[in-house]
């Protein structure tokens, strides 16, 4: 009051002596809290911080990269321009609505902070990948924006909140309205989690919306997925309920990807087994056990019915056709880096215009694309390789090579 007088007999009128007391006031309050801040800043955050980084803890790092501390800080100069409202005379009661209003804004920052600190100390443990969090955390994150705000407008109107509360409910057709995709989104997430339909880093198809890859975030709102180019796609979180999605998560959990491909045995190529191709096929090692055995079965039974063997067609018979996907299938099994105990097999697929289909189906013992790939084309290397050693052709369409061969012969 002394200022406040002081500045009365100085000046020529008491509105301007007003307004040069409040700027006085209030100039020397923010002083006063930057100082508060500086020393904060400087001195106590600082403490906490080499206390909290020198520790075995992880917790109380994502604390501070989520900046609590730091918010909480904020709430002094709140405290402070409301402990001296009454400097501010007919005022003083604006001034503490606005501090009030202040803090309250800090507090919601704060709690925000700590979600996000939940969320990142939570991530760390490997059941956050099967049961995210995250949506709950947005929700409680609006609860805290809602109520902050009904507490703010029962400030500012000097009306109780259970009155607004109370006012809510006639509006709820309108916020369901308003806000109806975020409730559907709300209640997708929990379907998704429940239901354990989606987790994170699992590998995701999705063609309706052009996604292919692993799932980097599950929220309230969106399914962010970083497809295998590197792009990210972000599909709503409600259309993996509405709509179909391939989910690989199967295919890594059994430890094992299949491979299911067939290639084309030109049908004018299959004959039956001479006895130089019989004795040709008993020096392949995945062969030479089946063909003694084999030749021994039909030699029997041939000679018990009496079958007239001056004739190929007549009796039973081995064909090279059929010696071939013996010896696949021998290989196949005696490769070490498909899955054990998983179903090998190569059939025979319906002839067509293109030749007789020969299908490989099989699992491959790496998931990892890479090294899938990689395996998968050594197979089919092998394979296509040995074909002519059986006295067959692999089909495909003429090509410029074949057509400048035809015109030199």
């Amino acid at each position: 009051m002394d200022l406040y007088n002081m500045l009365l007999a100085r000046l020529p009128d008491e509105m301007t002596a007003n307004i040069v007391y409040y700027m006085v006031v209030t100039v020397a309050l923010l002083i006063f809290c930057a100082v508060l801040n500086f020393i904060i800043n400087r001195l106590v955050l600082k403490l906490i911080s080499k206390i909290i980084r020198s520790n075995k803890l992880k917790w109380d790092d994502v604390l501070l990269e989520t900046k609590v501390f730091q918010r909480i800080a904020l709430i002094v100069p709140g405290v402070i321009f409301y402990s001296f409202a009454l400097f501010y005379n007919g005022f003083s009661g604006t001034v503490q609505k606005i501090a009030v209003i202040y803090v309250l804004i800090i507090i919601s920052l704060v709690l925000k902070s700590i979600l996000d600190a939940i969320d990142k100390i939570y991530r760390q443990n490997p059941v956050s990948k099967e049961r995210p969090i995250k949506g709950l955390l947005q929700i409680l994150e609006i609860c805290v924006y809602l109520v902050t705000g009904i507490a703010i407008v029962s400030i500012l109107f000097d009306k109780n909140p259970i009155y607004l509360i109370s006012g809510l409910g006639a509006a709820t057709a309108v916020v369901s309205f308003i806000f109806k995709d975020l409730i559907v989104g709300f209640v997708s997430g929990i379907q998704l989690t429940w239901n354990d339909m989606l987790r994170i880093g699992d590998w995701v198809e999705m063609p309706k919306y052009g996604a292919d890859g692993e799932v980097l975030e599950i929220t309230l709102y969106s399914v962010k997925i970083q497809n295998w180019d590197k792009t990210i796609s972000t599909i709503p979180t409600y259309a993996f309920i509405t709509d179909s999605f391939k989910n690989w998560r199967g295919m890594r959990d059994y430890g094992g990807r299949r491979v299911k491909r067939s290639f084309y045995i030109d049908m004018t190529s299959i004959k039956i087994c001479t006895p130089d191709m019989i004795e040709r096929f008993k020096k392949i090692d995945y062969l030479k056990d089946y063909i003694e055995d084999r030749v021994k079965e039909i030699e029997t039974y041939n000679k018990e019915n009496r079958v007239n063997t001056d004739l190929p067609i007549n009796g039973r018979q081995l064909t090279n056709l059929g010696v071939f996907r013996v010896y696949v299938t021998n290989y196949l099994k005696n490769r070490v880096d498909l899955l054990k105990g998983s179903t090998t097999m190569v059939r025979q697929l319906a002839p067509g215009e293109n030749g007789i289909p020969i299908e490989l189906y099989l699992f491959i013992a790496d998931t990892r694309w890479v090294n899938y790939e990689s395996i998968q084309a050594d197979i089919f290397d092998h394979i296509l390789a040995v074909v002519d050693v059986f006295d067959l052709r692999v089909f495909q369409n003429p090509t410029g090579y074949d057509i400048r061969q035809l015109k030199k012969n």
